[in-house]
């Protein structure tokens, strides 16, 4: 991987966003230049393994592992493990692929040992080829909680996965962040980045938390910060950003996601299908706007979104330097 200390770029990402946009932009720099932060929130323990969902998908993607139909879990996995948990009947609502599986099992085995998370995923990548620089936001437990109208408070993974997000959500908690710290080089890197990019990650679920760990934020407060908006005409690509919006009282839109961001970046890439909200969006929350295509179901339009992105963060701090 490359150093944690010298990055061009900082992406913040969670999911599968996050990741595809993160592989978009090694294509534009060289992948030693980057540093992705990522979400540990969705983070938790199943059959007694660590599971690290976002730091899993980013990983995989890097590494042109993951499984392009679902942009999650290993290509050409197989399902034999699970496949004898069912028959014992166990719980199968938690897709473990057998290739997956191995990965689990000796991220326990370090963590057990003793090593950090970020140590752990630091080998991960060196072992897998990945040059750019993958940091969990902490290496400290802060597991995401979803309070809902149904069900109470849940686990994050019970509410996205077991649930399949349908409880309607009345909030979000992030247990223990107020005492969590930043893993080893996450500041760092941020203090060096020309530019900090907000990957199209949901931001209750993805950004949020790694916006909520001490010190993160404060350390954006001098930066030059761009987002890709993750809702396209008011819709999520993936995932229940959306769905989160409106059950929250927030017609969900590209507005809606600057409002959100407000006060943190200084721009917003927004789809061709969001172009009529550009005026809103810098009368109302001081942002510059970009528009272009920010559908990404290829590693071409990935690399175009992430490209666009760049110059766009770079034209903003060229002019903020000149201010």
């Amino acid at each position: 991987m490359g150093s944690p200390t010298a990055p061009r770029a900082v992406v913040l990402a969670g999911g599968v966003g996050g990741a595809r946009f993160a592989a978009g932009l090694i294509q534009v720099l060289p992948p030693e230049q980057v540093t992705v932060i990522v979400n540990v929130g969705d983070d938790f323990t199943h059959f007694g393994l660590h599971i690290s969902p976002d730091l899993d998908t980013v990983c995989y993607t890097l590494a042109g592992r993951e499984n392009p139909a679902t942009g999650w879990g290993r290509a050409d996995e197989t399902w034999h493990a699970l496949e004898t948990v069912a028959e014992l009947g166990g719980p199968t609502w938690f897709r473990l692929g057998d290739r997956d599986l191995g990965l689990h099992l000796e991220r326990t085995r370090r963590l057990q040992a003793g090593e950090p998370l970020s140590a752990v995923t630091r080998a991960v990548c060196r072992a897998w080829g990945v040059r750019a620089t993958v940091l969990p936001v902490t290496d400290d437990p802060v597991p995401t909680v979803v309070d809902t109208e149904e069900h109470g408070r849940l686990a994050f993974q019970d509410y996205f996965v077991r649930l399949r997000s349908r409880p309607r959500v009345r909030g979000f908690a992030f247990q223990g962040v107020e005492r969590a710290r930043p893993a080893p080089g996450v500041l760092e890197a941020l203090a060096a980045a020309e530019a900090v990019l907000v990957a199209p990650s949901n931001p209750w679920v993805s950004i949020d938390p790694l916006l909520a760990v001490p010190g993160v934020r404060d350390a954006l407060a001098s930066k030059t910060v761009v987002a890709v908006s993750p809702l396209i005409g008011g819709r999520a690509v993936k995932g229940p950003a959306a769905k989160m919006f409106a059950e929250l009282g927030i017609e969900p839109s590209a507005l809606a996601v600057a409002q959100h961001y407000a006060g943190l970046i200084q721009g917003l890439v927004v789809d061709e299908s969001d172009a009529a909200l550009a005026p809103r969006i810098t009368a109302t929350t001081g942002q510059a706007v970009f528009i272009t295509d920010a559908w990404m179901p290829t590693p071409e339009r990935r690399r175009a979104l992430a490209q666009a992105t760049w110059d766009f963060a770079q034209a903003l701090r060229l002019a903020r330097s000149l201010d």
